[in-house]
């Protein structure tokens, strides 16, 4: 089972973002004051997702849990993004940001990279247990692809789950197996998990980034990113 890093943080700025009852500017700020919200923070990633009070975790949901992750096991930084499939800020940072990230630092093995679900609009908890279900096949970073690609077709549908579930048969889910995982709810408990670590340790708003040993909230422009991570780097390669 994976475990992320542990955290010091370190806020960088605020601009754009999903908010969760609050400004997500003050939640965060209150996080990068806090040595007990910083604490909360790294236990928030560097626990596996083991839901409280829920099931035992079984061969699928731990399918799923792998199945979010991106990058290889030897890259020196983690790149946790804390998002909501449904927030306009998230897929702005989606189509803005997302795959130079990918292609400039997870592919070339410097980010190793994990989705956190926060979901917090109508349709955010279907569109993450169809990703997080075609995360138990495998297919979770297609999906995720495709529905943010399309977020302005389902996000007002009175029942998006049929749409959500053609993009993850799209991506290459098996449409049995795939229904066999939202109808028992099998992740459910994962995805509710996320959100209330990520919710204990400050999220106040989506999307918001741990990069090491950085904070980034809020859909960032790519520039900004490069400079958060370029910094993250050198650190963890000086520290060698």
């Amino acid at each position: 089972m994976h475990r992320f890093p542990l955290l010091s943080i370190a806020l960088v700025s605020a601009v754009i973002a999903c908010s969760n009852g609050s400004a997500a500017a003050n939640s965060a700020a209150k996080t990068a004051d806090s040595a007990a919200k910083a604490a909360a923070v790294s236990a928030a990633v560097n626990a596996t997702a083991q839901p409280a009070a829920a099931p035992a975790r079984d061969s699928l949901t731990d399918a799923a849990d792998r199945g979010r992750i991106m990058g290889k096991e030897s890259a020196p930084v983690w790149f946790v993004m804390v998002s909501d499939f449904q927030c306009p800020f998230c897929k702005t940072w989606h189509d803005s940001t997302f795959r130079m990230i990918e292609k400039d630092y997870v592919e070339t093995g410097k980010l190793r990279m994990a989705f956190i679900n926060f979901p917090l609009h109508a349709n955010s908890l279907p569109a993450s247990v169809t990703a997080m279900c075609a995360a138990a096949q495998g297919k979770f970073w297609g999906t995720h692809d495709r529905i943010f690609d399309t977020q302005n077709a389902w996000k007002g549908l009175k029942e998006p789950r049929p749409f959500l579930d053609s993009l993850a048969i799209a991506s290459g889910a098996d449409a049995a197996k795939l229904k066999s995982c939202e109808d028992d709810k099998h992740v459910e408990p994962l995805i509710a998990a996320d959100q209330a670590r990520f919710q204990k340790a400050g999220v106040g708003g989506t999307p918001t980034f741990y990069i090491g040993n950085a904070t980034v909230v809020g859909a960032q422009p790519p520039k900004d990113f490069r400079r958060v991570i370029d910094s993250v780097l050198a650190a963890a390669n000086k520290g060698k």
